[in-house]
């Protein structure tokens, strides 16, 4: 057999609950910040590829928002379908659930898997795991859920095990050429990417529930050689939200401003001009204009 005839590719959807690390393990299986993280549940609400390119084989993971049952209204409503429907049409699941931990979500989550995908499970950070013993029982009761491709402790926060972890799904996948040019990462545009990286920053330099309230929109985004210039607006739902985000003197929105600009530096490989400010729309969780214009609907 041939390089060219052993080289497989394809879609990789992750699938779980919230908070149990998909979008770190994708950025480390890809090798790049691609998908915002935060220790808060349901960070993420975009579908997001990442692409990952070697000589035998090309893995584009779709990381998606984590299945949840608990929050209604229509952005939650919009989330959930987006996570659904990427599980449609991959080529094979990457199951992520949390050492020692297997609740109903977990095991809701599993009941909407497409029975017919091939299927891995990571069981992510192995590496908070003192006794390493426990995980054997652990390991069983996830196998018991029902026919799995393969199940790999790993870590995505040190990268214990993630390259056994890419050799299961890929022994998975189609035998095919690429499905995007070497060098792609992800099928996101910088705009979009901008956003997403301010977001992250409100999600972890906010309290309470200020952040699930909020959305970032991108109002210009310009390039002028090495430099990238950026206005964007923080979208919070109620008035008595804009001063939390401005902070007193205005210093919690420049430490959020800065941070996602030091991160926009690094992704981008370029200098960043960015320029911040609040803007208060009630109810745009609800309103299907707004969500469209977000780019939720």
């Amino acid at each position: 057999m041939t390089s060219e005839q052993a080289h497989r590719a394809g879609y990789v959807a992750l699938a779980g609950r919230p908070n149990v690390g998909k979008s770190t393990l994708m950025n480390h299986l890809v090798g790049q910040k691609l998908s915002i993280t935060s220790p808060r549940p349901q960070t993420t609400r975009h579908r997001i590829l990442g692409i990952l390119t070697r000589p035998d084989a090309q893995l584009v993971f779709i990381d998606t928002p984590g299945l949840q049952q608990r929050h209604s209204g229509r952005l939650n409503r919009a989330l959930n379908r987006v996570a659904a429907e990427s599980l449609e049409g991959v080529d094979a699941i990457l199951l992520v659930v949390e050492a020692l931990r297997l609740n109903a979500e977990d095991r809701a989550v599993v009941a909407r898997l497409p029975q017919a995908t091939p299927t891995v499970v990571a069981i992510n950070k192995v590496d908070t795991v003192t006794d390493k013993r426990r995980l054997l029982p652990y390991i069983d009761d996830v196998a018991r859920l029902r026919p799995f491709a393969g199940i790999v402790p790993v870590s995505a926060q040190t990268g214990r095990q993630l390259p056994d972890l890419i050799e299961q799904l890929t022994a998975v996948l189609p035998d095919g050429p690429s499905l995007y040019d070497e060098g792609e990462l992800t099928d996101r545009s910088e705009r979009f990417l901008a956003a997403e990286l301010l977001r992250e920053k409100v999600f972890r330099m906010l309290q309470e529930e200020v952040p699930y309230d909020t959305a970032v929109e991108i109002e210009q985004f310009e390039t002028a050689g090495n430099l990238r210039r950026i206005h964007a607006a923080i979208v919070v739902s109620r008035p008595g939200q804009k001063p939390i985000v401005i902070g007193k003197n205005g210093e919690q929105l420049k430490a959020i401003a800065t941070q996602a600009r030091l991160d926009m530096e690094r992704l981008f490989g370029s200098k960043v001009y960015l320029e911040v400010f609040v803007r208060v729309k009630r109810g745009w969780a609800d309103d299907p204009n707004w969500l469209r214009r977000l780019g939720y609907e």
